[in-house]
């Protein structure tokens, strides 16, 4: 499953995964924004592996929030913009 969104400053944030038994899994998180620091992406898949895969943009972006430690700058995106991608992965 394959999902972008280009956020309204013109970053593409895409997520591409799979759902088994109800849940997101097998995800990969890329585009062309910028991370600081760049492993912070790995928080971001996490917080979205295992997932229930019927959870609304507002859920996966506070799940992604949430994973995300207080000094990660997140430039050209925001968690709403992966969650928004999640969601149209899931479509």
């Amino acid at each position: 499953m394959h999902g972008e969104y280009k956020t309204p400053g013109g970053k593409l944030v895409v997520v591409d995964c799979e759902v088994r038994d109800g849940h997101v899994v097998d995800v990969q998180v890329s585009g062309d924004f910028f991370l600081e620091p760049a492993e912070a992406l790995t928080a971001i898949t996490a917080a979205i592996e295992g997932m229930p895969a019927d959870l609304d943009e507002e859920a996966i972006a506070a799940r992604v929030r949430a994973a995300l430690a207080p000094d990660v700058a997140m430039i050209g995106f925001s968690p709403e913009a992966v969650a928004r991608a999640v969601r149209r992965a899931l479509a």
